[in-house]
């Protein structure tokens, strides 16, 4: 796994140099120039990914109307609400007002509020699932919580950099910001997202109507396994490697050959991955993620729609029917990226010697 960042890494540019492309604009900070030309929304596009997805989507969906499981008790509060949640609320709340407003007295600030907004929500998400369940991230493995930050920094300048080839989304509001402000800024607002999506997996795990279906569901079990971690590699690496060739056509390999990738590597290896546990059944570490993902997304987009410093979408074929700023085709997108955010940190905790609660 030691070459596995390097091979993401300079898969995508192996097609800019295969084009004989010059460098330069893909590493420009801020990224302001725009160099991909987006098809336009295309109805027959958006419908056929429409009904893909939906196709994907309604066996679990399917699973959920129809599960007649054990009745449900409502949960008791296993611990009294914590102080530091209500401070998490606190922030979260003037956080999101400062970014939607526009107080003469927080010009100077007003770019800011991206960081203080997000860590308030995972302050208050951590305070959700201690009270539910007796324990959390932030209080049960602080060392882990605290190690996420740094290692989602890094996590989402990747696929920043992925986004380079093919321009899905670009900033708005950071056009004065210097090379080094902007990096810096740019890392403390990255440093977020990890945080975020493995702690409202955790908050939404304490939830059984959200579990239970898929705790003992369709078994599915992986024969060669050998045989089907060659076959993602050979899917998706040349996949990566012309995202910048095809940026219309391959843009969604962004989010969904760096986790396939992955898990051919940990197939070859004969490593667990994600997609150990269908064997026996249980599909909430495919389900859990993919959700949690897609509820900060809905939060995220939210957010950013009236704050200062944000960002808006070109994606092609289906750049229609908003919610917020993102086509509502490209909510499928942190499906996989939940995925890709669950594997990090399993990988980075297994690394610190922390796979899970003691």
């Amino acid at each position: 796994m030691v070459f596995l960042p390097l091979l993401l890494i300079l898969l995508p540019l192996a097609g800019v140099i295969l084009q004989d492309r010059p460098l330069g604009a893909y590493l420009e900070f801020p990224p302001l120039t725009v160099y991909v030309q987006h098809a336009p929304f295309s109805l027959m596009a958006f419908l056929l990914l429409g009904l893909l997805l939906f196709s994907i989507l309604m066996p679990l969906i399917r699973r959920f109307l129809i599960y007649k499981g054990p009745a449900q008790v409502p949960l008791l509060p296993q611990k009294p609400f914590p102080w530091w949640g209500y401070a998490g609320f606190l922030l979260t709340a003037l956080s999101w007002l400062l970014a939607w407003t526009r107080f003469q007295w927080f010009i100077p600030m007003q770019p800011y509020t991206f960081f203080p907004l997000w860590l308030g929500f995972i302050i208050s998400v951590n305070s959700l699932t201690w009270t539910r369940s007796g324990r959390c991230l932030l209080v049960n493995r602080p060392r882990f919580f605290l190690a996420l930050f740094l290692l989602s920094s890094i996590f989402w300048w990747f696929f920043e950099y992925l986004n380079r080839f093919v321009q899905n989304w670009h900033y708005l509001g950071v056009e004065n910001f210097s090379t080094g402000q902007y990096v810096l800024h740019a890392s403390l607002c990255f440093s977020t997202v990890l945080p975020a999506v493995m702690s409202t997996k955790e908050f939404l795990a304490s939830f059984p109507r959200l579990t239970r279906p898929l705790q003992n569901w369709r078994r599915i079990t992986l024969h060669r396994p050998k045989m089907w971690g060659w076959l993602l590699l050979l899917l998706a690496a040349p996949s990566l490697g012309a995202i910048s060739i095809y940026p219309n056509f391959l843009f969604s390999m962004l989010w969904v050959a760096p986790f396939l990738i992955i898990t051919g590597i940990q197939l070859l290896c004969s490593e667990t991955t994600l997609f150990s546990d269908l064997q026996n059944g249980d599909w909430r570490m495919v389900w859990l993620p993919a959700l949690a993902a897609l509820f900060c997304g809905f939060f995220w987009e939210l957010w950013n729609v009236n704050s200062l410093a944000h960002w808006e979408y070109s994606v092609p074929f289906v750049q229609r029917f908003h919610i917020f700023e993102m086509p509502i085709l490209g909510y499928a997108g942190y499906l996989p990226f939940g995925l890709e955010c669950m594997v990090v940190s399993l990988m980075f905790g297994k690394v610190m010697g922390e796979e899970g609660y003691s």
